[in-house]
């Protein structure tokens, strides 16, 4: 009887995605944890399919982006590399908004489902002001000392709106394929840490395979035939790229954001600002916060802050109302320990910035 009740609730798991939603941290079998199956390469087609359609429908377009505006834009080659600079920049600074957003509100799942469908919208836009007469400034010959006219504000606005959501695109799938990959293994068993390693290569083989593919025969297609046709090839295949990664949906595990570290980052230097005045009185009762003595439940919240799970076991002893109300101004105003090792970890990397 037992082993029909487990058969009917796999089947049950299987058919409802949100059973494959868990905690990061969590592992089969424990009691009191809800059960997560992990397809492993069961799911990487999907995973792998959506990064590789991705960068082959944006790499190619991005190194050929200087030539698409002074030749079909007529833009001065200042100002297509200062707003091909803008661009750029804002590319790669847009990962670090997308990485707080999907360990602090969204999700890895629903970034980068968010961000697939941005890109394929950015890409579609560009191919329309390639394909659309009334989008692009019309044609000229340079050659023969012909003033070539310039874009309307109309035609920016569109090219602007294509940018914007590359941008935006760009800033959810970055930072979350890779780790999302990962979370589709059990990386408490033997056979998960192997998978995860193996698919890291295959990441990068089909990233590499992708970047030449996408930086010759698409820049080429561009150059030499159409940029009609060599935006429309990379807009197709941004779509198979959402393509596939939706139809993995079912078979997905998706880690519950649990927070970014630049939120512990923040509370560590609003902490260190507002107590910049603060006078040390004993250097030796600091010692207590890494060996502290015996003392009363009273003392407890006051001593020692390993985590914010300590401060919430503190309601449930028997203090005094004053030593509460402590330890709540404390939870929402002091960062914990491990808050500051972050901080420290962190700071080399920011030096080499």
């Amino acid at each position: 009887m037992a082993s029909k009740l487990e058969m009917a609730e796999k089947r049950e798991n299987r058919a409802d995605p949100e059973k494959f939603v868990a905690m990061e941290g969590e592992k089969d079998g424990g009691e009191d944890e809800p059960v997560v199956e992990y397809r492993g390469w069961k799911a990487m087609p999907y995973v792998i399919g959506n990064e590789t359609f991705e960068k082959l429908g944006t790499l190619g377009t991005a190194s050929n982006l200087l030539v698409y505006l002074t030749t079909i834009f007529h833009m001065k080659s200042v100002a297509a590399t200062a707003l091909l600079q803008i661009f750029n920049g804002t590319t790669n600074l847009a990962p670090i908004l997308g990485a707080f957003l999907s360990d602090t509100y969204l999700g890895r799942y629903y970034t980068l489902a968010f961000a697939s469908i941005s890109s394929l919208l950015g890409m579609f836009i560009l191919t329309l002001t390639a394909a659309i007469k009334k989008l692009h400034p019309t044609p000229c010959n340079n050659i023969n000392g012909e003033e070539c006219p310039d874009a309307s504000p109309i035609q920016l606005t569109v090219l602007y709106l294509s940018f914007l959501f590359l941008v935006i695109g760009a800033g959810g799938i970055r930072p979350c394929n890779l780790a999302f990959g990962a979370d589709q293994f059990n990386p408490q068993t033997d056979s998960g840490r192997r998978g995860i390693n193996s698919f890291f290569n295959w990441y990068y083989f089909t990233f590499t395979v992708a970047m030449m593919i996408s930086c010759t025969f698409i820049i080429y297609i561009q150059s030499n035939i159409s940029w009609t046709l060599g935006l429309g090839i990379p807009a197709v295949l941004m779509f198979f790229s959402c393509a596939f990664f939706f139809l993995g949906t079912n078979l997905y595990v998706r880690v519950k954001p649990e927070g970014s570290p630049l939120s512990n980052v923040a509370r560590v230097l609003t902490a260190a600002y507002r107590k910049r005045k603060l006078k040390l009185s004993d250097q030796n009762q600091f010692q207590s916060l890494f060996n502290p003595p015996t003392i009363s439940h009273e003392k407890i919240c006051s001593t020692r802050i390993n985590s914010l799970s300590k401060l919430e076991k503190c309601k449930r002893m028997k203090v005094s109302l004053p030593a509460l109300e402590e330890c709540e101004r404390m939870k929402g105003s002091l960062p914990i320990l491990g808050e500051c090792e972050q901080l420290k970890g962190s700071l080399p990397a920011l030096r080499r910035v």
